[in-house]
């Protein structure tokens, strides 16, 4: 059972729209489609919402911590603590660069690669025992560092995909929260939605295939040559007496 779902990102217009933001979007998408209210709590220093009858029928919170990336543990630890909420009861919810923008990946446990949310977060809890909701953001291009490519806004294409990604892991979520993580898991795991082409590459596969075509289609058998006239050929062998 889930009592507490922590998404994770930065606070502020200049964040919200930033690939480090996509555990935020989840939440606040679910919050919004739910009627529910995240509202500043100074004491947590979070944005906090309540869905009453949320995992197995008791009430489950829904955080966004207020305090930056970096500093994301101690509202996390601070709620958890208030609440009773064991580490195994709470679902993290981030981004994650060893995925693809379409990808979405349920675990509990595990490394943290380098997110420093998480790093925090496990330092607080003192364990890395608490499940993780990962969404592919992508990998960096070469030469481009992590930390400056999670702060910079996705293309929409691939906005597009992590939004689909989302969409997906909230039609799961009320499972989650009611414990069957493994049943929810082993659907978010499968179908993976096949990748676009794009529509230079459709236009190019149209215009072999045209080709083809045209190559494959039998060629009309020509009428065979009539054969010269004889007469013409006498007339000139013999010509006049």
């Amino acid at each position: 059972m889930i009592r507490l779902v922590v998404g994770l990102g930065n606070p502020g217009k200049e964040y919200e729209r930033t690939r480090h933001n996509a555990g935020f979007w989840l939440v606040e998408k679910f919050a919004q489609a739910n009627g529910i209210v995240l509202r500043k709590d100074p004491k947590f220093k979070a944005l906090v919402g309540k869905l009453e009858g949320g995992g197995a029928g008791s009430s489950t919170f829904f955080l966004l911590p207020q305090s930056y990336m970096n500093l994301s543990g101690q509202p996390v630890q601070m709620l958890a603590g208030f609440f009773k909420i064991k580490p195994e009861e709470v679902l993290v919810v981030h981004d994650e660069l060893d995925f693809e923008p379409g990808t979405a990946r349920l675990k509990q446990g595990g490394g943290i690669a380098g997110h420093n949310g998480l790093k925090d977060i496990s330092q607080r809890l003192a364990t890395h025992d608490y499940w993780r909701l990962r969404l592919g953001v992508g990998k960096p291009p070469a030469g481009s560092e992590g930390a400056d490519y999670v702060l910079q806004k996705p293309s929409p294409d691939e906005r597009a995909a992590i939004d689909a990604a989302i969409d997906k892991s909230l039609a799961l979520l009320p499972q989650i929260l009611a414990g069957d993580l493994q049943a929810a898991m082993n659907k978010l795991h499968t179908e993976e939605p096949k990748k676009a082409e794009p529509a230079k590459k459709i236009e190019e596969a149209k215009k072999v295939e045209e080709t083809k075509k045209k190559v494959e289609e039998p060629k009309k058998e020509s009428a065979p040559a009539k054969a010269p006239e004889k007469t013409g050929l006498l007339k000139s062998l013999f010509g006049k007496k």
